[in-house]
């Protein structure tokens, strides 16, 4: 049983869809499990279905009006370097109408919606892979995995929605009784959730380099310090999912595949530029081919 693993990363997920295709159109790679953190969980339902073209359609032309209803910051660039600088307003309007965060992101819901539709849901429902998404589950203290299997159509598009919820800057979701953020906060990258469901291989795309290559600069306001803890933390937990996963693998006998990122694509993934964004989709699909081509050179000859 072979498994297609994406972890969180916001805008750098162009990148994981550039990985996912040559792995999945030029090598073939025949996936019976997909699962994904945060945007990882906005990709795999269209890799599943084989719909490619289309999803990276969607991913090279985002941009933050996709993404927030209410957006709590404005991009400031210089230096040909983009920050974020708080918008007052919006912060102010939000906590005004009761809202326990800084921006609102229904805009990416209804985005979701308009690009699964309720067809193609019903072919991966009933179909033979399963797709699965990561939630953090605030009020329990616990990570939750929800399968397509065993919802209907609205609440699956709810599902993936709260994977991707990067509160504080983005909505706080109850469902259920229950308060759901990303779930990047306790699971990064699933390998050991994908081989507790029966994977024997793992193709795991991890949108972080394998090692630190640069120091972040001064903070600039509260949100410039939100984000670098935030990231400093979500780092520390993807590389315990990588150790754990690397555990529970060896355990199982299971084989795992990593494709981290060669490069620092972006030290904000909040920024979602199309530009950028189109690039790191070709990067990723060059970069999967660079590095199958140097494992095939190292294997031996049968």
């Amino acid at each position: 049983m072979r498994a297609l693993v994406i972890s969180g990363g916001g805008s750098k997920g162009a990148f994981a869809g550039g990985v996912a295709q040559y792995l999945m159109q030029e090598l073939g790679h025949n996936y019976d499990l997909f699962l994904g953190t945060s945007t990882g969980s906005l990709l795999i339902s269209h890799l599943a279905l084989q719909k490619i073209q289309k999803i990276k359609e969607v991913y090279t032309s985002v941009d933050q009006d996709s993404i927030f209803s209410n957006c709590p910051f404005v991009i400031q660039n210089k230096y040909g370097v983009a920050n974020i600088g708080i918008n007052h307003w919006n912060v102010l309007k939000n906590f005004y109408r009761g809202s326990k965060t800084f921006g609102e992101s229904h805009n990416l819901l209804e985005l979701i919606k308009n690009t699964i539709t309720p067809e193609e849901f019903e072919i991966l429902k009933s179909g033979p892979k399963d797709i699965v998404v990561t939630v953090s589950n605030l009020s329990l203290n616990t990570v939750e995995y929800k399968s397509i299997k065993d919802f209907e159509y609205e609440d699956f598009c709810e599902w993936i929605w709260i994977s991707c919820n990067y509160t504080p800057f983005m909505s706080l979701v109850r469902k259920e009784g229950c308060e759901y953020a990303d779930g990047g906060l306790g699971s990064m990258v699933p390998i050991e959730e994908a081989i507790m469901r029966g994977a024997t291989e793992v193709d795991a795309i991890i949108l972080h380099t394998e090692v630190t290559h640069f120091n972040r600069m001064p903070s600039k306001n509260a949100f410039s310090l939100l984000t670098s803890m935030f990231a400093f933390m979500l780092d520390r937990i993807e590389r315990q999912n990588i150790r754990i996963g690397k555990y529970v693998a060896n355990n199982n006998n299971a084989i795992i595949n990593l494709y981290y990122t060669p490069t620092v694509l972006t030290t904000n993934s909040l920024i979602f530029d199309k530009d950028k964004m189109t690039t790191w989709w070709e990067k990723g699909f060059e970069f999967a081919k660079t590095k199958n081509v140097e494992i095939s050179a190292f294997e031996p000859e049968q």
